[in-house]
């Protein structure tokens, strides 16, 4: 494992992104729910980024609702009502529903980019993600009607 976590922290840094020396795994489901409900939300983007910090960089349990609701507050959302979609689950449906898509067309691993008849699936490198948009870009073009 430990392996594992030093490749994950040279493909990030290489990247510049950043990525602490995590300690723990925590069960994502909840933060997976609030992220759902954020992406309701004007600016919910920002709780995005403040999850992945939180988990990846800070070790933070994003597990825990205080923790949760700290990272929301963080970012400037409506802690009132992330709380009530905490307590009431309101987007787990939404989550299940995501998950019964991603294992339908085989999505094994996050992150994972999906377009056409392509999948990058992992952490990979930027010149791996860089062929995947060139792929995109010429089945866009080669679908385009000449002019």
């Amino acid at each position: 494992m430990k392996a594992f976590q030093r490749r994950i922290k040279q493909v990030a840094e290489a990247e510049g992104l950043p990525y602490g020396d995590r300690k723990m795994t925590y069960n994502s489901r909840l933060s997976q729910e609030l992220g759902s409900w954020a992406n309701t939300q004007a600016d919910g983007e920002l709780l995005h980024d403040a999850l992945y910090r939180a988990y990846f960089v800070d070790n933070q349990d994003i597990s825990n609702t205080d923790v949760l609701l700290n990272i929301v507050q963080q970012v400037g959302l409506d802690v009132a009502q992330a709380r009530i979609v905490l307590e009431q689950r309101s987007f787990a449906k939404q989550v299940d529903t995501d998950w019964q898509r991603a294992r339908s067309i085989g999505i094994t691993g996050v992150p994972t980019f999906v377009s056409a008849d392509l999948q990058v699936v992992g952490c990979q490198s930027y010149d791996v993600l860089q062929k995947f948009l060139k792929h995109l870009r010429k089945l866009k073009a080669e679908a385009a009607p000449e002019a």
